[in-house]
């Protein structure tokens, strides 16, 4: 270790308190994404008094499966004035707050050169876990104080905005799931006089299939009526075309990890050999998942390669692929209980297929089609501006190794 870096250990402290009276009920834990998350343990019958309580302000991080997971699941509590987690976590704090700021502590256990240090240290257990003093050793760059907390200011800035963008974009689906809500379930779309029609005394008809009234004209099709529907594809063995660089790779990870609906990049690519085994999508097009994180959606912005784990929107008949990605939303638990598997749960194609799905006719779909391609431009603008500030965040953590610590007062 160079005399630019300090240990860690010699800027924190353990505290070990227990939930003695069994006061507080929130229980957390910490994910690989270094966020508190509410625990999913079945608490019922357990003694919650030998759980240990952690504050605001103080970290909570498991050494347990460093090696396995390449990643340190750590995380400090900022959300609630206190809470408990479970005895396999460490809980510490910062020992004096005017030499070493917390967040900028936090900001260093966020980078990827911490986590591979502290895996590097896992190398020796079988079980991959890390001691307390193995953490303790992680060198870190300490400035001075001034230093710290303009560091930490230019991060904040940068979470803040993703975090303003997320308040948008989500106005922006509440505001698209609600109109599919008034048009096509509770049939209030504007009528030729720009009234609500059912309200207005628009004529309805019953339909025997649905067991429901609809409006005149729209008629009840099957999900393949409506749209065609493939099938992703993956090289075998997939291992053998892996690369990071050459045509997108879509794993369902980089779904559950976007921004919004719009895929705008992936983390994995497959090399050009691999191409044409697999199913080349342009931009644009819905895919769904149909196993792992089930009924998650997607819309590229990216020609990219899609493996046998996603279900492929193609070949637009009766509906727009914005109607139709709102009807996945709005009726995505129902759509799931046709999902079965014997091993793994998935969502069949043919389950997919039969899905009954309402047809309003061409005025109402034309002009929906258009009020939520107005919505996902704004969604997609916001998408992008996130993956910029994201690239942004990344630089500021790199950046860290490179301050000058000589004015640090330690």
């Amino acid at each position: 270790m160079t005399s630019n870096y300090r240990k860690i250990g010699d800027f924190i402290q353990q505290v070990n308190t227990k939930n003695e009276d069994g006061s507080i009920e929130l229980l957390l834990g910490v994910n690989l994404d270094k966020v508190f998350i509410n625990s999913v343990a079945n608490t019922i019958g357990t003694d919650m008094t030998k759980y240990k309580v952690i504050k605001k302000g103080q970290f909570g991080c498991k050494l347990m499966s460093v090696g396995r997971d390449k990643k340190l699941p750590i995380s400090r509590l900022v959300d609630y004035e206190n809470a408990i987690i479970s005895s396999a976590y460490y809980v510490f704090e910062v020992v004096d707050e005017n030499i070493l700021n917390p967040e900028y502590l936090m900001m260093w256990f966020s980078r990827p050169e911490s986590d591979r240090y502290l895996w590097f240290q896992s190398g020796g257990d079988v079980r991959g876990r890390i001691t307390w003093d193995d953490l303790c050793q992680l060198p870190i760059k300490v400035p001075s104080i001034e230093k710290q907390n303009e560091i930490v200011a230019e991060y904040n800035t940068i979470v803040n905005r993703i975090k303003l963008n997320e308040i948008l974009n989500q106005k922006l689906e509440d505001t698209a799931q609600a109109l599919y809500k008034h048009w096509f379930v509770d049939f209030e779309f504007p009528n030729a006089d720009s009234k609500p029609y059912k309200s207005s005394g628009g004529e309805m008809n019953y339909n025997e299939e649905l067991d429901m009234e609809i409006p005149f004209g729209w008629e009840v099709k099957t999900v393949n009526d409506a749209v065609e529907l493939g099938r992703g594809s993956s090289p075998r063995p997939i291992v053998n075309y892996i690369s990071n660089e050459g045509m997108p790779w879509i794993k369902i990870a980089d779904a559950t990890k976007s921004f919004n609906q719009f895929l705008l990049e992936t983390k994995e690519f497959i090399i050009e050999e691999g191409v044409p085994k697999s199913r080349l999508l342009e931009p644009g097009t819905l895919i769904l998942a149909n196993s792992g994180s089930l009924g998650t959606f997607q819309i590229l912005d990216i020609q990219a390669c899609a493996h046998d784990g996603w279900h492929i929107f193609y070949d637009w008949k009766l509906v727009s692929r914005q109607f139709m990605t709102k009807f996945l939303q709005y009726y995505n638990d129902d759509i799931l209980t046709s999902a079965y598997g014997s091993v793994f749960t998935n969502l069949k194609l043919d389950s997919l297929r039969v899905y009954p799905i309402i047809i309003p006719n061409e005025r109402v779909m034309d002009l929906f089609t258009k009020l939520v391609i107005q919505l996902e431009e704004y969604q997609l603008t916001l998408a992008k501006e996130v993956q910029l500030f994201a690239k942004l965040k990344d630089l500021i953590l790199s950046k860290m190794s490179k301050v000058n610590t000589k004015t640090a007062v330690v």
